[in-house]
């Protein structure tokens, strides 16, 4: 029997689901399981109001009626909330914290950078540089197809496990799984406007990626003395 879905937050019209990578977050009978059917199961009703990528995990904000699924998507439409991700990257960012600003073109299931694309923006600060990878945050200010995954291997800088933009880099932690999270989410809540702030820990797997990319850096250089 799976393992019932981590919900963080719950009140009677809205939930904020922890979830997995692998899973999609919407999708019909021939997607196979989302987030939805999987809650559906655990017998929640949730409409998600965003989507996070299969191959990403962390927090999505669900509904669990239609007139709070239309106020969800005004916050993100009226950019009301914040997003906050962590990231794993190969290289060191320069300078260590600023901004993505590359407009995006969605095409054929992919997406990239092109001057007739749409304004995106993400924006970055590095939380610890290692030998061969950084662990940044990333505030995803607009929410472009794989925008997170374009942005950075645009920037030099492909997430570790990236495959569909690694760009030819090699991943040298040969990482099961790609090195993204939604760790942090920031809103108003749409009824009584009381803030609300859901963090989501970094699951196993990438606890490990970030273990490794440490130990990278506390390695001696060859010929080094004891």
């Amino acid at each position: 029997m799976r393992a019932p879905l981590s919900i963080l937050f719950a009140d009677d019209r809205l939930l904020v689901v922890d979830k997995p990578a692998g899973l999609l977050t919407v999708g019909g009978p021939a997607d196979g399981p989302s987030l939805e059917s999987r809650l559906a199961e655990q017998g929640e009703r949730a409409l998600a109001a965003h989507r996070l990528d299969r191959d990403v995990s962390g927090l999505v904000l669900c509904a669990r009626d239609k007139p709070m699924f239309a106020l969800l998507e005004d916050l993100f439409r009226e950019r009301k909330l914040r997003k906050l991700y962590w990231a794993l990257a190969l290289g060191r960012p320069e300078p260590a914290a600023g901004q993505w600003k590359y407009a995006l073109l969605e095409e054929r299931g992919m997406a990239r950078v092109s001057a007739i694309g749409k304004p995106s923006l993400s924006i970055y600060r590095t939380l610890a540089s290692h030998a061969l990878a950084s662990e940044l945050e990333i505030d995803l200010v607009t929410g472009r197809y794989n925008q997170i995954r374009v942005h950075a291997a645009h920037a030099g800088h492909p997430l570790v496990g990236e495959r569909k933009y690694a760009r030819g880099k090699d991943d040298p932690f040969r990482a099961p799984r790609l090195a993204l999270h939604a760790w942090k989410l920031e809103f108003a809540h749409p009824l009584d406007g009381a803030p609300r702030r859901v963090e989501a820990p970094l699951p196993a797997a990438l606890e490990r990626l970030r273990a490794a990319a440490s130990a990278q850096q506390a390695r001696k250089p060859r010929g080094s003395e004891p």
